[in-house]
């Protein structure tokens, strides 16, 4: 369950960074009972970007494929890739 603060909460930035690093989730912040800002740990933004990524390049294969309908063999593929790459 997401954690929900008010903005004055930010003052204690010990506790809010505690929070961050041991749920693993962003804390929500309102200021005057709406939302404002999110705040989270580096590992969790990381986390966060490389799923994001990983969702784009899976719709860009899946739209690929959409397109041509053409499958390539995994170990062909990168045997032929190791090949060209590293001799």
């Amino acid at each position: 369950m997401p954690q929900i603060r008010p903005i004055t909460d930010l003052r204690n930035t010990n506790e809010i960074s505690e929070i961050c690093h041991a749920r693993r989730e962003p804390i929500f912040i309102t200021k005057n009972g709406y939302g404002d800002l999110v705040v989270m740990s580096i590992e969790t933004y990381e986390t966060m970007i490389e799923t994001a990524e990983t969702d784009v390049a899976i719709a860009e294969a899946e739209a690929e494929f959409e397109q041509d309908g053409q499958l390539y063999d995994a170990k062909e593929t990168l045997a032929a890739l190791r090949r060209k790459h590293f001799g």
